[in-house]
């Protein structure tokens, strides 16, 4: 798909869902390359590493990205519109009933057709978080009460250093031309005593009868 036909589709209030991500600014966008530095050159110094990932992200407030963690150090630069994250510690992870389902991809013959749900073949599985921070069901996951979460806007100019494991929901706020632009560069984290931490409680949470001791 070109980049005419993808700005066409977004600004097509009956468009479906499109995306790609994992490196696409640099596997894809060289003719934006002179506008955006290859790092961000404080981070670099203090992380000691290269960011791995560039990612460019275009989209409105259809977007919506569940709440997730990332094992990688974030920072968030916002180009146009702005960016609302709902951001969990790794200490809240008790809090927010991690729960295995069925793995699954989304898939479609053509760009006229609806998408549909196919499931792994073979069968596989993939953990991920039950609660939505905008709709709490707090019958359902009583313990997210329990939940600290700091929320933040994130506007065109400003950026965000999102720490590795953290918890994070996102939403877009699109500008007065319809858009929300962002880039960001991830760097891998650091494999030290603070996932030892947070491993030592992802283990604790999965322990028998461990949800019946939670405050």
């Amino acid at each position: 798909m070109g980049f005419s036909r993808f700005l066409a589709l977004l600004l097509d209030r009956n468009s479906k869902d499109i995306q790609h991500q994992n490196g696409n600014f640099t596997a894809e966008f060289e003719e934006l390359w002179e506008d955006v530095d290859t790092d961000v050159p404080w981070a670099t110094e203090a992380f000691g590493v290269a960011p791995d990932v560039a990612n460019l992200w275009i989209g409105d407030e259809r977007s919506v990205t569940s709440l997730h963690k990332d094992h990688y150090e974030n920072i968030y630069y916002v180009v146009a519109g702005a960016k609302e994250f709902t951001l969990y510690p790794p200490t809240d992870f008790p809090f927010l009933y991690e729960r295995t389902y069925r793995a699954a991809t989304y898939t479609r013959g053509s760009e006229d057709e609806d998408f549909a749900v196919v499931e792994n073949d073979p069968p596989s599985s993939v953990p991920w978080l039950s609660v939505d921070p905008d709709r709490p069901d707090y019958e359902a996951y009583p313990l997210f009460r329990h939940a600290t979460p700091l929320r933040c806007v994130v506007h065109a100019g400003e950026a965000l250093y999102l720490p590795s494991l953290w918890f994070h929901h996102v939403k877009q706020h699109a500008d007065a031309e319809g858009r929300c632009i962002a880039v960001n560069f991830w760097y891998d984290m650091q494999y030290d005593v603070k996932y030892n931490y947070y491993k030592f409680l992802e283990n604790l949470t999965s322990l028998p009868n461990a949800e019946e001791a939670k405050p």
